[in-house]
């Protein structure tokens, strides 16, 4: 993490193409770390960071599904517009997270 910044969330779930991880909403970004875990032996990997997007860099925020409820924001990165599907927890407080860490205007 940069100087400065903080951890405001974060969460184990499930993104629909990267797969099992941890979501991060830190004061300047929103990052998604790649996990491996076992049941075997109840160990969980962290891997690596495979989404980090500042927060200038998210241009929507939303919430979809009736019963697999997901938080999804669309992220310009490397200028192209790309989608991410998150399935957390509590998706309206998420959504009203990362909306007051980004600055985006609930629609």
């Amino acid at each position: 993490m940069e100087e400065g910044e903080s951890v405001l969330r974060q969460e184990d779930c499930n993104e629909d193409t990267l797969g099992l991880g941890i979501l991060i909403l830190t004061t300047k970004r929103v990052a998604f770390d790649k996990t491996k875990s076992r049941i075997i032996d109840f160990t969980k990997r962290f891997g690596e960071t495979v989404l980090d997007v500042k927060h200038s860099d998210i241009t929507n925020v939303w919430k979809e599904g009736i019963f697999m409820k997901k938080v999804c924001m669309t992220a310009n990165i490397d200028g192209e517009s790309k989608s991410f599907k998150f399935g957390v927890l509590g998706t309206g407080s998420w959504l009203e997270a990362i909306q007051d860490a980004a600055g985006i205007t609930p629609q």
